[in-house]
């Protein structure tokens, strides 16, 4: 099957607590804890947590110290 014949598959649009974890360099207990703190949208399903892919880099956006130009 050539490329142009395969489905792409739609990018993700949320990550999971251990996503956040590795992403932010932190425990997966920290991860949880930050995930419950409201900071970005969840959503649960069952009991998996996914968190809202652009909620949390518009949250991690405002975290970041603005570089000094």
């Amino acid at each position: 099957m050539s490329t142009s014949q395969e489905k792409k598959l739609p990018s993700n649009r949320t990550y999971t607590v251990d996503d956040i974890a590795a992403i932010l360099g932190i425990a997966k207990s920290t991860a949880y804890r930050l995930v419950n703190s409201g900071e970005f949208k969840t959503i649960r399903i069952g009991y998996a947590i996914r968190i809202s892919r652009k909620s949390f880099e518009d949250w991690l956006a405002m975290e970041e110290p603005e570089e000094k130009i």
